[in-house]
């Protein structure tokens, strides 16, 4: 792609504006996960007796609308992605509130509505969009103090959290609310504060261990690997020590025949087996790449609701890899979570590709001042 600099059409603009080292490593990254998916998901596919292309097929049909969302957003100036993401929130807070209603139970949980043979999750999309929400709430309150943004964004996220809780999906709202603890933190919020946050949420870690039985046998399995249902994490690091430095290559492994979730949450094991320790790390780096330039980009930004938005989206992309990650490898316990544009998921990749598309926009160069 080139384009002259004086060509003020604009992708010609979009192209000379946007960071595109950051959007580089992100188009790795899926193809990464394209590769992935293939690998694995045939495997699940035969097990669960349908057609051994099933999920690639699925997954390519998605595809083109992650990679939409993920330019599209990232075209936009930041007034645009203000306005963008305060529809989206308002569109997916109904939704997530309709599964309640109409959502489709799987394993106990009610959070995704089945539109069409498309199972939609709705709060991959409250995840980036009240991200956005937040940090420009945040930006009204410090830049006019009789506005009540502070007031308007804890009453926000505590209804967001009540309703993740109670589909129930603990890790979507450990990570959302560790996003707005972050953004609420780099606003103003006193230390004092941040220390009670921190604290109430711990017990309600306690208080989910003793209420919710399926958090308990997570905890409790993640410190007895041999008791109770710890069959997928010890298949998960099986792979790891069969793939070792160099894999074994990709479609070679043999630990995703058995492995439940290999093709999604436990997608990463699989490239640990196949692609080995190499390959691992180098994903490893892109994710952390993409989130340490993300920082530098907004380290200078002199508007604040940019620098709290992209802070909070850079955040949760980097985060809910290390869960993912970290889950696999058995360093904390597994929370169902996806792994951002590698793991197989439709929703979770068009919500991710939307969100780091409206990173990409609000990181972008800009000459003259900063359109709010």
């Amino acid at each position: 792609m080139s384009f002259a600099r004086v060509d003020q059409s604009p992708i010609a603009q979009w192209w000379w504006t946007v960071d595109r080292w950051t959007l580089a490593a992100l188009l790795v990254l899926i193809g990464f996960g394209a590769l992935m998916v293939m690998a694995a998901s045939p495997a699940v596919a035969d097990r669960i007796g349908t057609d051994s292309l099933h999920f690639v097929k699925r997954f390519f049909a998605v595809l083109p609308l992650a990679v939409s969302a993920l330019f599209v957003a990232s075209l936009q100036s930041p007034r645009a992605v203000r306005r963008m993401a305060l529809i989206g929130f308002a569109v997916a807070l109904a939704l997530l509130a309709f599964t309640f209603i109409i959502g489709v139970d799987i394993k106990g949980a009610r959070r995704w509505i089945n539109l069409g043979g498309f199972a939609l999750q709705p709060s991959e999309f409250v995840k980036p969009t009240f991200a956005v929400v937040a940090a420009w709430l945040f930006a009204e309150q410090h830049a006019n103090p009789r506005f009540p943004g502070n007031a308007i964004s804890i009453g926000l996220f505590l209804l967001v959290l009540t309703m993740l809780v109670k589909q129930p999906d603990l890790g979507m709202a450990a990570v959302v609310s560790a996003v707005w603890l972050t953004q609420f933190f780099l606003a103003g919020l006193r230390l004092y504060w941040v220390a009670v946050s921190m604290g109430c949420g711990a017990v309600g870690v306690v208080a989910a261990y003793f209420a919710l039985p399926h958090v308990a046998a997570r905890i409790d399995q993640f410190f007895d690997r041999g008791g109770g249902d710890g069959y997928q994490i010890n298949r998960s690091m099986d792979a790891f020590t069969n793939g070792g430095l160099w894999g074994r290559g990709p479609g070679e492994g043999t630990v995703k025949g058995t492995l439940p979730d290999a093709h999604a949450d436990f997608v990463f094991a699989v490239a640990g087996e196949e692609l080995g320790l190499v390959l691992c790390l180098v994903i490893v780096a892109l994710f952390a790449f993409v989130v340490l330039r993300g920082f530098t980009r907004v380290l200078q930004e002199p508007n604040l609701f940019v620098m709290l938005a992209a802070t909070g989206l850079f955040v949760q992309f980097g985060l809910q890899a290390i869960i993912n990650m970290a889950s696999t490898l058995h360093l904390m316990p597994t929370k169902g979570m996806t792994l951002p544009f590698i793991s197989y998921g439709g929703s979770s990749m068009v919500a991710v590709g939307l969100g780091m598309g409206m990173a990409l926009a609000l990181t972008r160069r800009r000459f003259g001042g900063v359109e709010t």
